[in-house]
């Protein structure tokens, strides 16, 4: 080993980069599965026979399996640590990848789809308690930050680029070697990454105190007195409607509804939703910075829903709006996600560091819970406005069908911005 890269490895500061790099691989991994079913939508309708409700569902399985997890998972990695819970996770997880490439059948399908959220579900609230671990408090903003703006990588790796994999390659081929990749990065995470400095055998980081983990009856009170507080509940309500309805366009039907009401190609329309990926992996990272810098988180969070409604709203109300339209409002709801999920850091604050994966898990699941609700009910409304014609194998909707699928989005939003004025005045008067 050179000496540069020794430097590198003996360093607390250096090496916790290079360990958040690898969770982050498992974390990309994520939300390349949980989004690129928009991208094979016509081909999973074809393969298994599916009515746009069961797409959704199929879809949704992951997030609702995700969902559920989320305080478990937040007890997991305060209680054994973040290294073990993301090992078994990514295992899981891509070998449900696997499961799902050669599934023969719509049930087959929805058990791999279900244990890719399974396995999935513990990867992202295990590189938050991560971070808890390796870096200060004045670093968690910028931190948080980062880690969601892989989910922005994610996005993008699973629109374009994935869509061009699955032309030349198949969607089975090449979510079989997707899972082949994160089975070795599963092995690699435990092999690597330990969860702190001092567990790694290097000095300790200023500022930075070890968080020994957590027994049963301290497990007990901390998720008590996250689950009796406020402020966890109208967070996560704002997180469900943002969190589910950003998910849902950009996972599920961003795509169809540009290639049906604009007449496009799927790699067209995954390169327009893919500036939803774009925003997702600006707008997270520069509003951690800022509120790092300006040490104000909840003028942050009010943002997100203001621009969110608006832009889902202009869609809703015209329905075919210029695709330049569509391109504003999908880069928009992608980066201003960005400023929502500042109640991240916000929640965390108000309780004990070492119960930052409990009070981070539960409010992580109400994302996903409106991942696996806002699918199925968009589809539900689109099945109504069906033609009754199929192209491909694949249901063609009408525009009435998408707009008020828009509007649910909308209506999604006005909720949401309910919850971040609730949040705010909260935090002025506190």
């Amino acid at each position: 080993m050179s000496t540069r890269s020794l430097q590198l490895w003996s360093s607390p500061y250096r090496r916790r980069w290079i360990l958040w790099g690898i969770l982050a691989l498992s974390f990309l991994l994520v939300n390349v599965y949980r989004l690129s079913t928009a991208v094979i939508s016509g081909e999973l309708m074809d393969a298994f026979g599916t009515t746009g409700a069961q797409l959704g569902t199929l879809h949704a399985v992951f997030f609702f399996v995700y969902a559920v997890m989320q305080i478990p998972t937040g007890v997991l990695v305060d209680r054994v640590g973040p290294r073990i819970t993301a090992t078994v996770g990514a295992i899981v997880m891509n070998a449900g990848a696997i499961w799902f490439a050669l599934a023969g059948d719509y049930t087959g399908a929805l058990a791999g789809r279900f244990l890719i959220g399974l396995g999935g579900s513990v990867i992202f609230v295990s590189i938050l308690r991560f971070c808890a671990n390796w870096y200060r408090v004045d670093e968690f903003g910028t931190m948080n930050g980062l880690s969601f703006g892989i989910s922005g990588v994610g996005g993008i790796l699973s629109t374009t680029p994935f869509a061009l994999a699955v032309d030349a390659a198949g969607w089975r081929p090449t979510v079989l070697a997707l899972g082949a990749v994160g089975v070795a990065i599963g092995v690699l995470t435990f092999a690597l990454v330990r969860d702190s400095a001092a567990r790694a055998g290097l000095e300790p980081i200023e500022n930075v105190p070890e968080q020994p983990l957590l027994s049963l009856p301290e497990v007990r009170a901390y998720l008590h007195e996250v689950l009796s507080d406020r402020w966890t509940w109208v967070a996560s309500l704002l997180l469900y409607c943002v969190g589910g309805v950003n998910l849902t366009l950009f996972g599920l039907w961003g795509i169809p509804y540009v290639v049906q009401v604009y007449d496009t190609s799927v790699t067209f329309a995954s390169t327009l939703t893919l500036l939803g990926g774009v925003g997702i992996m600006i707008g997270p990272p520069l509003f951690g910075r800022l509120s790092d810098l300006s040490g104000r988180r909840a003028e942050f969070v009010l943002l997100g829903p203001i621009v969110y409604t608006v832009a889902l709203g202009t869609i809703a109300v015209l329905g075919d709006p210029p695709l330049a339209v569509v391109a504003v409002a999908f880069f928009a709801t992608g980066a201003l996600f960005g400023a929502v999920v500042l109640a991240y850091p916000m929640i965390q604050a108000r309780h004990d560091d070492r119960a930052s994966g409990i009070a981070v898990g539960t409010i992580n699941g109400a994302s996903f819970f409106g991942a696996a609700s806002f699918p199925t009910l968009m589809g539900w409304a689109l099945d109504v406005y069906w033609t009754g014609e199929l192209l491909g194998g694949v249901r063609v909707y009408t525009v009435t069908g998408y707009r008020v699928a828009f509007a649910i989005g909308s209506a999604a939003g006005v909720v949401a911005l309910g919850c971040a004025v609730w949040l705010y005045w909260q935090d002025v008067e506190s």
